[in-house]
Order: structure tokens, then C-alpha cells, then sequence
């Protein structure tokens, strides 16, 4: 059964001109946007009313029967604000009618524009309004950066966005988790969020990975021993689940561990017992196990190279992790959230990334994800010789500039954009330090921020 969409139905825009030509020439260039035409003050108000979705107007002053006057335009003004005080209405005057049209911004006019009309001025004067009414519908209310509570997580990412609402959901829960994803790709930090955001938050979160220690040696680091257990076994030593006791265990690279190890793990996991090595009394142990790997588990089952009923165990709930180079726009943001802590770390003031620098990043493979990321800036920010990283700093090859388009209003958004993202990642997320960067006011931001879904 396929899912149903909300259709969503277009804004309209009071168009009241009572001349002909020009009011197509309107027409023409405020589509695809519906609009309602008109050519005097009682039928543009009778359609204003009966508009459901109607909250800009644009109206020529100089309406009949008072063509050469502005008594007609200033009463349909006010007209339309008593019936709407939260339209955004656009008043067209002639270049000899400035008095009329402070008149009209007396009266709570948006905005006006001079015949004849520029209608790629109007067209941005338009979009203004619509933005700003939509801004005003939501009673500015402020959207979180990273839209969500989860602290410790960088993104804007679709994909990593709904890791965050997995992490919300899994935290509190106690269930096994399995971490998918490539190396450096930030298994760790998942886990710690999970630990973080769980009951047990205020006990130890232990990390162990199970590729960098020796086959002999790692369960001992997993169970303990005791004393006399092997040659150099000179005291009891508890291991890491005991250490865990009551918190959070992240196994990282479970693909790595030996099979009679899996056989042993499987058994706590069932029991929630355990004897250390070279020991009989029986330890019971109460700890949330979070694992990691960078392997395809399905795989290494089917080769018989790790337990299926150890898979089942470990993969009660699976969180993929997906590379840097497909979360879109997580690269510009992890980017300036390394440079503000390297710059902290080492004494240094680098304002940020030059536009070489941001299209490479932007560009980048990244086979290392985050963690190829983090170093290179923290490399170039004890390299730099500049107030800004370029591509070479970073030691990546310029970034491809695409072909700019010609469309003023496309490279418009595009650069606003691009500056509101990076303010935003300079200033942590923060609206009054973003907007003062940019050099415009709070609302502003909050209208880039709803326009560019960010």
C-alpha cells in the first residue's frame, strides 16, 4: 500500500492593477506562484476574502474611480490589513507619488516599488514577504541547529540526523546495539551518546577494541585473571566487563575477536556470568554491551568466521553509520568544529576556511571520514601561515568550482546558503553570534535558517 502525501496547496498573491498590460506583464513574472488578478479596490477585496491561502497583495495605488489619485490604493490597504493584520502588502507607485507611498508604510505597507516596475526587483521583494510571513506564522520560534537535543553530535545530514533520533530512541532502552560503519566514521562517539543518554549515564562507559590486542592476551583484558592464572600472572586483575559493572561496554571491531572468545562472550551474554581466567568462583555481572565493527557480520557468518547466534545476540537493534563523503554538508560543519577546537588547543585566532579550502573539503573522498577530516585541519592549523586554511594547508588539490549559473536570485540563496552554514558552525550553532557575523539581524537568521531547512 503505497504511503500518502500531503499535498500542500500554493500560496496566492492578490495582483490589483487596473491596467491591462501591465497586470499580465505581473502575472507573467510572479508564476509559477498563483495569482489573483484584479483591477479595483470591491473586487479585490471580495476575492481576498474568499481566498483560503491568500497573504500577499500587491496593489497599485492609482485604482478607479480615483485613477490619478491614491484615496482607492490607501483605503484597499487598509482594508486588507483589518481583514488580515498579518499580510505583507506591496504598494506599486508612480516616481512622483513618494508622499502617497510613505503614507502606504504609515499604514503598515510592507514594502513598495516605483513604476515601472523592475520584475526581478518585485520578484525579490515578493519572496522577502512570503519569507517573512512564514517566519511570523511560526512565532519565531528557534529550530536547534542540529535539530535535535542530542549533544556531542555535529551534523545536518539526513542520514546522520536520523542517527540522532535512533540514539533518542536506543538510549534509554536496554537493548544490544551494533554499530555499523567504516573506520573513522565515528562508531565511538555514537556509543558514548548512547552510554550517555541511558540510565546508566553516571556509571563507567569502558572501550575496548578487540583488533589491537593479541588473540592470547585479550581474554584476560575482556574477563580478568586470576592470580597465578599464566606466566606473569602475578596478582588478580579484574577485567573489562567487571570494570563496567553496572555501565556501558563497547566492544569496537566484535569482527575481529576469536571464535572459541565468541563462544565465551556468547555465554555472558546469556547468563550474565562469568568466571576470570583461571578462576571458579562465578561473578555475576550487570553491564550494557555496545558493539562496533567495520565488516560485513552477514559475511563473516556465512564463511563461518563468526557466530550466528552471537550475531543475533550482539544485533538487537543495528545503527548504520554512513561514510563522510555521503552526508551532505557535514563535511563544512565538522570542518569548522575541528578548527575551533585545534584553535583553542594551540593558541591560535585562524578565522576560518578559504573558498579553495571549502571546495575541496567539499569535494574530498574522505576514505578516512571524520577522522581523516580532524586530522588534516588540525594539521593546518598549526601549518597555516594565514588568517584563513587554504586547500593547500589541508594538503588536498583545489576543489572543481562548478559552472556558475546567471540566475541572480539561484546564486543569491545559494551564497546566503553557504554564509549562513559556515557563520553557524563558527559560532556553534549560536543565532545572535551568527547573525552579527553576517551582518544582519536575528530574524533574518531565522528566515535563512527555515528557507534552507538547516
Amino acid at each position: 500500500m503505497m504511503e500518502q502525501k500531503t499535498v500542500v496547496e500554493p500560496k496566492s498573491i492578490l495582483l490589483v492593477e487596473d491596467d491591462d498590460g501591465l497586470r499580465r506583464q505581473l502575472e507573467w513574472a510572479l508564476a509559477p506562484r498563483p495569482v489573483l488578478a484584479c483591477a479595483n479596490r470591491v473586487e479585490a477585496m471580495k476575492r481576498f476574502r474568499l481566498a483560503e491561502n491568500c497573504h500577499i497583495a500587491i496593489i497599485d495605488l492609482g485604482l478607479p474611480p480615483d485613477r490619478d489619485g491614491a484615496g482607492e490604493g490607501l483605503a484597499l490597504l487598509s482594508e486588507i490589513l483589518a481583514c488580515e493584520p498579518r499580510a505583507k502588502v506591496i504598494v506599486v507607485s508612480g516616481n512622483d507619488d513618494r508622499a502617497n507611498a510613505v503614507k502606504a508604510a504609515g499604514l503598515g505597507a510592507f514594502d513598495f516599488i516605483a513604476k515601472p516596475v523592475d520584475v526581478d526587483l518585485l520578484t525579490l521583494i515578493v519572496t522577502r514577504a512570503e519569507r517573512m510571513h512564514a517566519l511570523e506564522e511560526e512565532n519565531f520560534v528557534l529550530r536547534e541547529y542540529t535539530k535535535s537535543a542530542t549533544p556531542g553530535m555535529i551534523c545536518r545530514s539526513p542520514q546522520m540526523l536520523e542517527v540522532q533520533r535512533m540514539i533518542e530512541r536506543l538510549g534509554p532502552r536496554e537493548v544490544s546495539v551494533l554499530i555499523q560503519g567504516e573506520s573513522g566514521t565515528g562508531k565511538e562517539v555514537v556509543a558514548r551518546l548512547l552510554h550517555q543518554s541511558s540510565p546508566r549515564r553516571n556509571e563507567k562507559f569502558i572501550a575496548i577494541n578487540c583488533a589491537s590486542i593479541p588473540e592470547n592476551l585479550l581474554e584476560s583484558e575482556l574477563f580478568g585473571h586470576e592470580r597465578g592464572a599464566f606466566t606473569g600472572a602475578f596478582k588478580q586483575t579484574p577485567g573489562k566487563f567487571e570494570l563496567a559493572n553496572n555501565g556501558t561496554l563497547f566492544l569496537d571491531e566484535i569482527g575481529d575477536m576469536p571464535l572459541l572468545l565468541q563462544a565465551k562472550l556468547l555465554r555472558f551474554l546469556q547468563s550474565r556470568e562469568m568466571e576470570r581466567v583461571g578462576g571458579r568462583a562465578t561473578i555475576r555481572i550487570n553491564v550494557r554491551v555496545i558493539s562496533a565493527t567495520n565488516q560485513r557480520l552477514e559475511q563473516l557468518v556465512a564463511e563461518q568466521r563468526f557466530r550466528e547466534d552471537l550475531y543475533y545476540r550482539l544485533n538487537e537493534v543495528c545503527i548504520s553509520l554512513p561514510p563522510l563523503h555521503m552526508r551532505e554538508g557535514d563535511q563544512t560543519i565538522l570542518a569548522h568544529h575541528f578548527l575551533n577546537l585545534c584553535n583553542k588547543a594551540n593558541g591560535r585566532a585562524i578565522r576560518g576556511f578559504s573558498p579553495d579550502a571549502l571546495a575541496a573539503i567539499a569535494s574530498h573522498s574522505w576514505p578516512g571520514n571524520v577522522r581523516e577530516l580532524e586530522n588534516r585541519v588540525k594539521r593546518a592549523v598549526v601549518m597555516a601561515d594565514g588568517a584563513l586554511i587554504t586547500a593547500a594547508d589541508l594538503d588536498l588539490p583545489g576543489g572543481k568550482q562548478q559552472t556558475r549559473s546567471l540566475n541572480l536570485r539561484a546564486e543569491t540563496e545559494k551564497l546566503e546558503r553557504m554564509l549562513l552554514e559556515e557563520a553557524l558552525a563558527i559560532s556553534g550553532g549560536n543565532i545572535s553570534q551568527a547573525a552579527k557575523l553576517m551582518g544582519v539581524s536575528r530574524p533574518y537568521v531565522y528566515n535563512l535558517k527555515r528557507q534552507a531547512q538547516i
